[in-house]
């Protein structure tokens, strides 16, 4: 067996239902994997849903997801990461506050650990099909972030933002009561 165990032991696995906490209402399918070692917090918000296929990890930080809201199909979520109310992401979605360290040339990469950075998401934001969520980033309250975009940085509340990196492409204007474009 390889030295460095990816999963949790058994026991971990097999009483995690003792720590695991959980809000009235709120359903993970029986696919979901579910690697919730007891020494970080794990919370799912009531009325919210973690889809089929998907991976929730809180081996490196806690992981809290709020009520109402709805992790997609096949996504990844790895901790130290915190999820508002009313946020909803699509399938294929990753969000992790987990970095490999690399930068010693003289010790193997696989050796020299991990790095965390809080991911904050605040209330209702929405996260578009195959999106990736870097360490770092706060996405501020009722955002949206489009498909297949990749977010290194903090993203604005009242905010769309595309692309690779995201960037902002739309603001909400307050006083016109409107979506407006962002010039480049």
């Amino acid at each position: 067996m390889h030295p460095i165990k990816t999963r949790p032991r058994w026991w971990v696995r097999a009483v995690y239902f003792l720590y695991l906490k959980r809000g009235k209402g709120s359903v993970i399918y029986s696919s979901v994997r579910k690697d919730l070692p007891p020494f970080n917090k794990f919370y799912l918000g009531k009325y919210s849903v973690i889809e089929d296929f998907s991976c929730i990890n809180n081996a490196v930080g806690d992981l809290i997801i709020g009520d109402y809201s709805r992790i997609g199909l096949r996504n990844t979520i790895i901790g130290p990461v915190t999820i508002g109310n009313d946020v909803h992401t699509a399938q294929n979605v990753t969000v992790s506050g987990l970095n490999h360290n690399y930068q010693d040339v003289t010790v193997c990469i696989d050796k020299q650990g991990v790095s965390t950075n809080p991911i904050i998401i605040e209330d209702d934001v929405w996260i578009g099909a195959n999106s990736i969520v870097l360490p770092g980033v706060v996405i501020g309250k009722h955002s949206v972030v489009a498909a297949g975009s990749v977010v290194s940085h903090s993203i604005p509340s009242y905010c769309v933002c595309a692309g690779i990196p995201a960037r902002v492409i739309k603001k909400y204007n307050f006083s016109s009561q409107s979506w407006e474009k962002v010039s480049l």
